[in-house]
């Protein structure tokens, strides 16, 4: 049970502290029946609630706080993973985690993002904002996929690259173009996952992939809600309008050709059953490398050209 709900969660809150307090009881009053109607209340109002998300209520449930991040996942799939530091120009960049490890023996490369659970985790990773060196780092070990033949694995969950001066000074935008550069040229499979929110140049910036697939209750845009209703309507109160107007979720992007694939969530969210998640999420991402193995890797260039010219609408004059 969640420690967290969100505006829309609060009827499922009484009904896990009226379980919990009876779980607790000590007394020797039998509690077996009632316990059973709670519970099945309880899935039925979950159900009802989850069967009808809003596109900003999914974006709500990307940020849930309990939502499970990158290293979550990355220890669950792969307890050997070793993690890889620095970007040998300039620092390590701890919003980024990057190294290699095996799935159920199959060697790869994961790359991800990563959050804090609290404020001193939140300030250590930058919320999940990454630097030029951040960037670095990721290419850099990408690099070191090709060479050992190993699938990447990118794990997106960001609101953006970081805005600040000293990431500027050092060429921000550079290092996300030439990591879309080079990542298109990969000669190895590249899987993106968006696990959380997937936001603007800061997600793309690991994402250029083969296969892109989208957690359930995730987003993935140009921009945050809040962002976009603050340059529409200079209020950024309108987000959730900016949501419906952008197309943000799972089902709005698997319409447009952009994501690749829906992974299915527990109900109520990943962070309510991470085990149960994180045994889904392996099973896809094993299938998805065994569907891209056979690939010629002089074609991968190609394919991610013809992938990604078919996104968007443009006219010529």
């Amino acid at each position: 049970m969640a420690d967290y709900y969100l505006e829309f969660e609060k009827p499922i809150q009484a009904i896990d502290q009226k379980i919990l307090e009876l779980e607790a009881d000590d007394s020797l009053v039998d509690h077996s029946s009632e316990l059973t109607s709670l519970k099945t209340k309880r899935e039925s109002s979950l159900k009802k609630i989850f069967s009808g998300l809003s596109r900003w209520q999914r974006v709500q449930l990307a940020r849930h706080p309990q939502r499970p991040f990158s290293l979550d996942y990355i220890q669950s799939l792969s307890p050997d993973f070793i993690e890889l530091h620095g970007d040998r120009y300039f620092g390590d960049d701890a919003a980024v985690i990057a190294g290699m490890g095996t799935v159920d023996g199959v060697k790869v490369v994961f790359i991800g993002q990563q959050k804090g659970r609290n404020t001193k985790e939140n300030l250590f990773r930058n919320f999940g904002m990454m630097r030029p060196e951040g960037y670095r780092k990721a290419l850099r070990v990408m690099k070191l996929a090709e060479k050992f033949n190993l699938p990447i694995i990118s794990l997106i969950d960001t609101p953006g690259a970081y805005p600040g001066l000293g990431a500027e000074e050092r060429g921000q935008g550079e290092a996300i173009a030439k990591n879309l550069w080079e990542m298109s040229k990969l000669k190895v499979p590249v899987i993106s996952v968006i696990i959380g929110e997937g936001a603007s140049g800061g997600a793309l910036g690991i994402g250029v992939c083969d296969r892109m697939l989208m957690l359930e209750n995730t987003w993935y845009s140009v921009i945050s809600p809040e962002g976009c209703a603050s340059i529409l309507w200079r209020d950024a109160a309108k987000a959730a309008d900016a949501a419906d107007a952008m197309k943000v979720t799972p089902d709005d992007l698997m319409n447009m050709g952009i994501c690749d694939r829906i992974v299915k969530e527990p109900l109520g969210g990943a962070h309510r059953e991470f085990d149960e998640m994180a045994a889904t999420l392996k099973r896809v991402i094993l299938e998805e490398i065994e569907s891209l193995k056979d690939v010629d890797p002089v074609t991968f260039l190609e394919r991610r050209i013809d992938r990604y010219e078919k996104m968007g609408v443009y006219t010529e004059s």
